[in-house]
């Protein structure tokens, strides 16, 4: 298991004085790269041996939030791997061990000679496979399916800001357009007590427009960001825990 220790700053929270979920988000997109970058294996690294780790599926369960000048932990570790995926849990903790989210992840590692899939690298498997069991939570879907057309919102052009190293939008980037639209739609903005469950299907980059499309479930909200083409870039999907 790798961990580092945190505090919440100004910057992260919310007028509620809350941990926002985009910094919720970095935190735990942190704690993995930080893993990489200590073990060796880092950004550059990745860039010399033509890979990169990218996510294709969340499941974020937000049982509480830290609030401002909180300390917290941040802990990851990598429980398995199968065929092109691997499978990685993390923990936003208080010092005196309370959880505030449990996350699970999918990931796969693109080779960025040809922007394919490729096998994880047994270089990689050595090092992140370290034995730690999965966290008790339901499992998570790498896929996610939504009907109809939903109701659309008003589009988000992508721009620098939403980018990361890879210069596509980062993970956390869907996230807030998703609760831009149901914000928009005068949807519930709650965050402690929710289960976030979202899907990467196909990376956006500087430029391109994104049109959220709300769909109402019988037990859940789901937001499709979609191209202007039907092209759907992430599903993102909420609900009670």
């Amino acid at each position: 298991m790798y961990s580092f220790d945190g505090r919440v700053r100004y910057s992260e929270v919310g007028a509620d004085g809350r941990l926002t979920v985009l910094a919720l988000m970095d935190y735990l997109q942190d704690a993995s790269t930080f893993q990489c970058q200590d073990a060796g294996h880092g950004l550059e690294y990745m860039a010399e041996n033509d890979f990169s780790w990218l996510l294709a599926a969340w499941q974020i369960e937000v049982i509480d939030l830290p609030r401002f000048a909180d300390s917290i932990k941040v802990s990851t570790w990598c429980y398995g791997t199968h065929g092109l995926y691997a499978y990685r849990n993390f923990l936003l903790a208080s010092p005196d061990g309370h959880d505030y989210v449990r996350a699970d992840s999918i990931w796969f590692v693109l080779d960025t000679t040809c922007g394919r899939p490729k096998r994880i690298p047994e270089a990689e498997s050595a090092i992140y496979l370290t034995g730690e069991a999965r966290l008790d939570m339901p499992e998570t879907k790498r896929k996610l399916s939504v009907e109809g057309e939903g109701t659309p919102t008003r589009p988000v052009m992508v721009n620098e800001q939403h980018l990361d190293t890879n210069n596509h939008v980062n993970n956390a980037q869907y996230v807030e357009m998703a609760r831009g639209a149901l914000a928009e739609l005068d949807y519930s903005s709650e965050l402690e007590g929710l289960r976030l469950r979202i899907q990467y299907r196909k990376a956006a980059v500087l430029g391109d427009l994104i049109v959220p499309h709300v769909h109402v479930e019988e037990d859940a909200i789901a937001v499709d960001l979609a191209a202007q083409d039907g092209t759907s870039y992430a599903v993102v999907r909420t609900s009670r825990l």
